[in-house]
């Protein structure tokens, strides 16, 4: 299958609905949430030495039958088994979906853009998308055979991080 190979750009650019869609500079609320998720993740993946961790890590992903193209998570979790430790090279630009995708509502983001970009990382292998709603203070794990909503006071869990568990009221308090 061909690949769509995009320019490098600042704020990343990725591969949505047959065209080039520039990420936007995250706002306050994003940019918290996103730090809160990523710190709670990288702790968990660290004390369970079980994956990687990261922000704005960018993917080659590629549905079957479709074209490879860049989708760049807000947070991303990819397993060792996937990509042993020692495999670093092969986790820079990784050409295998993550295990779990993390992204954070922005307030211009369309839906239709948002559910192509959920479609695509299960279709290629992600376990769970977690979409962050910092308006209504939610968050939803999409999955291939469901979608489960998180509201406060709950804590975020799913099977693709056996053992995390992360209050949804976390990601949106200042430290």
């Amino acid at each position: 299958m061909a690949e769509i190979v995009l320019p490098e750009t600042k704020p990343a650019t990725e591969w949505v609905r047959g065209r080039p869609l520039q990420k936007v500079s995250p706002q306050r609320e994003h940019a918290l949430a996103q730090s809160v998720f990523v710190s709670a993740l990288f702790a968990w993946a660290k004390r369970h030495r079980s994956g990687r961790v990261g922000t704005e890590w960018e993917f080659r992903l590629e549905p079957p039958g479709e074209m490879r193209r860049p989708l760049v998570p807000d947070v991303a979790y990819l397993s060792y088994a996937r990509i042993p430790r020692e495999c670093e090279s092969d986790a820079d630009i990784p050409r295998i979906a993550p295990d779990v995708a993390v992204e954070i509502l922005s307030p211009g983001d369309a839906v239709a853009d948002v559910e192509e970009k959920v479609r695509v990382y299960l279709a290629a292998g992600t376990e769970v998308v977690i979409l962050v709603d910092t308006r209504r203070r939610t968050a939803t794990a999409r999955r291939a055979d469901g979608q489960r909503l998180f509201s406060e006071p709950e804590r975020i869990r799913d099977p693709a991080l056996p053992g995390f568990a992360m209050q949804v009221g976390a990601l949106f308090k200042e430290p």
